[in-house]
C-alpha cells in the first residue's frame, strides 16, 4: 500500500508541474449534427467542407451525424430545422447553429468556438 500512495503522490506532482499537459489529455468531445436536403451538390459540398475542417481542427474529437431531412423529417422537426444545410453543435456547450455550405473556414471556426493554432 505504501507503493500505491507514492504512485498517487507522483501523479499529483506531475499534474501540478505540467498542468497544461494534464488539461490537453481531456479535450472536449464535439457532438455535431448536420442537416442536409437530399443528395444535392450543395449538400455533398457541405458534408465535405465540414469533414475537412473537423479532421484538421478536431482530429479524433468529434462525432458527426449527417441527417437527410427528406429521409428523416421527424429529426428535422425535432431539431427545429428551417433551412438546410444546418449544423448544430450540441456539445461542448454553448449550443450553436450554423447555416450554409461551410466553405468560409473562418466563419465555421468562429461558430464552433475553435481556436486556431
Amino acid at each position: 500500500m505504501k507503493t500505491r500512495g507514492t504512485i498517487h503522490a507522483k501523479k499529483r506532482d506531475s499534474a501540478k508541474a505540467g498542468g497544461r499537459k494534464a488539461r490537453k489529455t481531456s479535450l472536449p468531445r464535439y457532438i455535431l449534427r448536420l442537416y442536409v436536403a437530399g443528395q444535392t451538390p450543395r449538400s455533398l459540398q457541405s458534408v465535405e467542407n465540414l469533414r475537412a475542417l473537423c479532421d484538421k481542427y478536431l482530429p479524433g474529437q468529434f462525432d458527426l451525424e449527417v441527417i437527410d431531412i427528406y429521409q428523416q423529417p421527424a429529426k428535422a422537426a425535432a431539431g427545429q430545422i428551417i433551412a438546410a444545410p444546418t449544423l448544430i453543435k450540441s456539445m461542448p456547450l454553448p449550443l450553436r447553429r450554423l447555416v450554409g455550405d461551410f466553405s468560409d473556414k473562418e466563419r465555421v471556426i468562429l461558430g464552433l468556438d475553435l481556436k486556431q493554432e
